[in-house]
């Protein structure tokens, strides 16, 4: 697998990644709901891949052995080589695509808005190389912390963000085509 910035290419596949994600593993909101947050929250101007603070990753399986132009997993010390390997990319297919992360960056905070495996690569450590990742670029803005939020429901969630360092620390709630759920926010001191 590697880790590399997200292209306009890329976009239809993390919307399938994002779909097939929530409907594994969201079953208190209706599959309605779900098609609707997905077709409203993950099209081409709800990711915007140019905006300033903005890092889009994602995660493509590769043949064994096959390495490419663009920064893998396993070599990957910093941020820089990712910085530039998503443009080499860019013509790659995106049919490989298993996982994404989107943050925005707003003065010493980082948004983690999205952070998504597909269930079927689920529990073999690409969501938290993923992370490692984010978190790599993220640094290179001078942030003190990374927040997240996430439906209250969400227990392997909570797991998983915990595994990372996170701790809970707030409420909210979302309005999904009219419905509200309870949400918590987890944050990260880096």
């Amino acid at each position: 697998m590697h880790v590399r910035l997200a292209t306009a290419e890329d976009l239809e596949s993390i919307s399938d990644v994002a779909r097939e994600t929530w409907h594994d593993t969201y079953d208190e909101l209706e599959p309605e709901t779900i098609d609707w947050a997905i077709d409203e929250w993950y099209g081409e101007e709800a990711i915007p891949l140019e905006a300033p603070g903005t890092v889009v990753l994602v995660v493509e399986l590769e043949e064994e052995g096959e390495r490419g132009d663009s920064q893998t997993v396993e070599d990957a010390n910093d941020g820089t080589e990712l910085e530039n390997a998503g443009h080499e990319a860019e013509e790659e297919a995106a049919d490989d695509i298993v996982g994404f992360a989107q943050a925005i960056v707003h003065g010493d905070t980082a948004d983690v808005l999205r952070l998504y495996v597909h269930p079927d690569y689920q529990g073999r450590g690409i969501g938290t190389t993923l992370h490692e990742r984010l978190r790599i670029q993220l640094e290179a803005y001078d942030i003190e912390r990374i927040q997240l939020i996430d439906f209250a429901f969400n227990d392997e969630g909570r797991g998983f963000y915990e595994s990372l360092g996170f701790e809970q620390t707030g409420e909210g709630e979302v309005e999904i085509d009219g419905e509200f759920y309870p949400e918590l926010v987890y944050t990260l001191e880096v």
